[in-house]
């Protein structure tokens, strides 16, 4: 395998960009910034709470200027004051262009078509990108039950694109998921696309998963490949922490680092407290 190169915002070729020393900023702070970097060129970003929101107001603020924000509970074009704690947060809706009912945020902007990226976070993801929220271990007798779908099913089939961000272990990259809450890829590919033609799901799946050791695309078969991986990070970390034998980008981009710039963002605007970026 070639030497990694150095991928920035998109995944695309970031040499000679000046970025902080791996020391200087958190795992977290690593995927946040190159989750946000993906966002380049989207418009219309349905998102949640936690890591997501985090991602797509910095994308906001960097490299998509014109990005409106959907958030659950009827925001449309939020531009948040300070980090929201959940999606009824009266912080939401500073800004917004229109408030509105679930119902018809749901009916009309997600279903009709509106929502160009679905930003999710998940317990368990498989290689295909299908996510568990629901339950680790049996339903019935579960050894963990999870928060649940909440809107996630519905933006995963809906949204043109679905993003991913979540930390990455062999607990939550694992071969098979314990529940499928929101369906990626399902089987394949193929099997996919026939399915959604055949349910009228508007969405063309998952696009990108981001984690903190590096970025996943989906090839031509739907099954998650690792393009880009991020500094400090090592591809036996990779397989370390993955249940399955991933597939690898020749060549391997390394991300590039955050810019001083974009740890200001996040550490004085987004997470002062450092609620999910230590």
């Amino acid at each position: 395998m070639s030497e990694p190169r150095a991928a920035g915002p998109g995944g695309g070729s970031a040499a000679g960009v000046p970025g902080a020393p791996a020391s200087a900023f958190s795992k977290s702070e690593m995927m946040i910034v190159a989750a946000a970097r993906e966002l380049a060129g989207q418009r219309v970003c349905f998102v949640g709470v936690g890591l997501p929101n985090i991602a797509v107001n910095l994308a906001r603020l960097t490299v998509a200027p014109t990005l409106e924000l959907v958030y659950e509970s009827g925001a449309f074009g939020a531009v948040p004051a300070r980090l929201p704690l959940s999606i009824g947060d009266p912080t939401i809706v500073t800004g917004a262009t229109a408030v509105v009912s679930m119902f018809e945020l749901f009916s009309f902007y997600l279903q009709g078509g509106l929502v160009d990226v679905g930003f999710l976070g998940a317990a368990q993801i498989d290689r295909f990108g299908n996510i568990n929220s629901t339950v680790i271990g049996d339903y019935d007798h579960p050894k963990t039950r999870l928060p649940g779908s909440g809107g996630a099913c519905e933006i995963a089939i809906n949204a043109r694109q679905v993003f991913v961000i979540m930390r990455q272990s062999k607990r939550s990259f694992v071969d098979r998921i314990d529940f499928r809450t929101s369906p990626g890829n399902l089987g394949g590919a193929e099997a996919a696309a026939r399915i959604r033609r055949e349910e009228g799901w508007l969405g063309r799946g998952p696009s990108v998963v981001v984690t903190d050791l590096g970025i996943y695309h989906f090839d031509d078969s739907g099954e998650m490949r690792l393009d880009s991986i991020h500094p400090g990070a090592t591809l036996d970390q990779i397989r370390d922490t993955i249940g399955w034998d991933p597939k690898v980008a020749e060549p391997l981009a390394t991300t590039h680092a955050p810019t001083p710039e974009e740890l200001r963002l996040i550490r004085e605007e987004l997470d002062p407290e450092g609620a999910y970026t230590k």
